[in-house]
């Protein structure tokens, strides 16, 4: 809720997230793995000063959206978050070599919905966004809350989808010797 009463990331949210970060390694964490699409900046200077992999939440999603192909939707309920994730992913495409666009769809109504426990209406407004779109290469969900509502936007569209939670495990298990990459 901090990151919702202010526009920019403060160096206290900062501080915040690197302790977080360092607390989760010194209870012998071999990885860390932040769950809030908004701190990404924050995310970044904690996995400068730690010697286990840290990932914002959506890198592994940006990656995989970006290899499908050039152009991505992205479906997001949190405001706030939007514009930092744009950028994360013109990063990811560019540190990748890859031309690639990214165009944000709002969901209203939807984190509202889920956070006054109405599970279904907030994916089944998803899922309603995401069957509007074409020409995509690829849909990504921008926060972790919005991956229930996977199951329901494969139904309502034919878009490959990747959704944070998913992608972000999958690349954990390649860093940590437990799969090898596809």
């Amino acid at each position: 809720m901090d990151r919702a009463k202010t526009a920019n990331l403060t160096s206290d949210i900062a501080r915040r997230i690197e302790a977080l970060a360092s607390y989760a390694r010194s209870i012998g964490s071999d990885a860390v793995l932040f769950t809030c699409s908004a701190f990404g900046q924050a995310i970044e200077q904690a996995a400068a000063k730690l010697d286990v992999p840290v990932l914002k939440p959506n890198e592994a999603m940006f990656e995989t959206a970006i290899r499908r192909g050039g152009r991505t939707a992205m479906l997001y309920t949190f405001p706030p978050s939007r514009e930092g994730m744009e950028q994360e992913f013109r990063d990811e495409a560019a540190r990748m070599g890859q031309a690639a666009t990214i165009r944000s769809y709002f969901v209203p109504g939807a984190i509202e919905a889920v956070r006054a426990g109405d599970v279904e209406s907030h994916n089944r407004l998803i899922a309603a966004e995401a069957a509007k779109l074409r020409d995509f290469d690829a849909i990504v969900l921008a926060q972790f809350s919005m991956a229930r509502a996977r199951d329901a936007v494969k139904a309502a569209t034919n878009i490959p989808l990747s959704t944070s939670p998913d992608a972000a495990v999958a690349k954990l298990r390649v860093l940590l010797g437990a799969d090898q990459p596809a």
